[in-house]
C-alpha cells in the first residue's frame, strides 16, 4: 500500500509539466486581478461606457468644421436677445402627434472657437446649423438644431459658449447636464449671426470656416448607477470564484499523481523466451 505525499507529488509534477504549471499560474493571476477590480469598483464611482454623455456630444460637435453658408450668412450686427431658458421638463410639442416632442436646452458648455472673425470691437458670434443625430454619435435619424453663442468676458481673456440645442428628448444625452446659460443683459453685446454647415473645404475670403475645441468636463461624465455597479461586482466575484476553483482542482489532481518507480532488484521482471525452441 502507498501513502499520499502531496508536497512531493506537486513538486515532481511541476518539474515534469512546466506548461501545466504556467496555465495554473495564469488562472490564479487572472482570478486575483478580477478580485482587485471588483474591490475597486465596489468603493469607487465608475463611468458608464455604454452611455453617450454630454462630453461625447460636445466632442462630436467639435469634430465638425463649420463653414459659412454664402446664401444664408447674416453679417449685420443686431442686439442679442436674452437666451430662452429651457429645462428638461419643458418640451416643445408639435401640433401633430406623429413627430416626437422636441426638447430645447440652453447650456453653458466647455466649447471654444479656435478660429473666429477678427474685429476691433468684441462682439458675440452666433452660429446656427443643423446636424443629424448620427453625425453627433447619437442614436436615431432625427435632426438636431444647434446654435452656438460665444460671449467675450469683460476681461477679454476668456470666453464662454452658450449652446442652444433642440432635438427629441430621447436623442439628447441624459443627465448630468451642463449648467444653464446666464441671462444677463449686460453680457449682450452686438451679435454676428452666421448660418453654417459642416464642410471640409479650406476657408477662403468669401467662405469663412470655424473650428471648435472641446474640453473634457469630469462633472458631465455619465456614471454607473449603484445597481449597475453591484451587478458588475457580482459578476467579477463569480468569475474569480470559478477560476480559483479550477486552480484548486488542478492542484489536487496533481497532488494525487505519482511517478511509478521500478524496483532495482529486478524481481518484478520475468525473462521469458520469445521463441520456444
Amino acid at each position: 500500500m502507498g501513502s499520499w505525499h502531496p508536497v512531493s507529488n506537486l513538486r515532481n509534477y511541476a518539474s515534469q509539466h512546466p506548461p501545466a504549471v504556467t496555465f495554473v499560474l495564469c488562472l490564479l493571476i487572472l482570478a486575483l486581478s478580477f478580485i482587485s477590480i471588483s474591490s475597486y469598483a465596489h468603493t469607487q464611482t465608475l463611468p458608464n461606457p455604454d452611455t453617450k454623455d454630454w462630453n461625447n456630444f460636445l466632442s462630436s460637435i467639435a469634430l465638425h468644421q463649420l463653414c459659412e453658408v454664402t446664401n444664408g450668412t447674416t453679417d449685420e450686427q443686431v442686439s442679442s436677445p436674452p437666451i430662452e431658458q429651457k429645462t428638461g421638463g419643458n418640451s416643445l410639442e408639435s401640433p401633430s402627434q406623429n413627430p416626437p416632442p422636441v426638447t430645447q436646452y440652453s447650456l453653458l458648455v466647455p466649447l471654444a472657437l479656435v478660429h473666429k472673425p477678427d474685429s476691433q470691437t468684441p462682439k458675440v458670434v452666433e452660429l446656427h446649423t443643423s446636424l443629424l443625430a448620427s453625425q453627433l454619435g447619437l442614436t436615431g435619424d432625427e435632426t438636431v438644431t444647434v446654435a452656438l453663442q460665444v460671449f467675450p468676458l469683460p476681461t477679454g481673456e476668456n470666453t464662454f459658449t452658450c449652446l442652444t440645442v433642440s432635438a427629441p428628448a430621447r436623442t439628447l444625452p441624459p443627465a448630468p447636464l451642463p449648467p444653464q446659460c446666464p441671462t444677463n443683459e449686460k453680457m449682450s453685446p452686438p451679435v454676428r449671426v452666421v448660418t453654417v454647415e459642416t464642410g471640409s473645404r479650406s476657408p477662403t475670403a468669401s467662405r469663412l470656416c470655424y473650428s471648435l475645441k472641446s474640453t473634457h468636463d469630469p462633472t458631465l461624465t455619465a456614471l454607473l448607477t449603484e445597481e449597475q455597479r453591484d451587478i458588475a461586482v457580482q459578476h467579477l466575484v463569480q468569475v474569480s470564484v470559478v477560476l480559483l476553483g479550477m486552480c484548486v482542482l488542478l492542484c489536487l489532481s496533481a497532488s494525487f499523481s505519482h511517478t511509478r518507480r521500478h524496483q532495482g532488484n529486478g524481481l518484478g521482471l520475468q525473462m521469458e523466451p520469445l521463441i520456444d525452441s
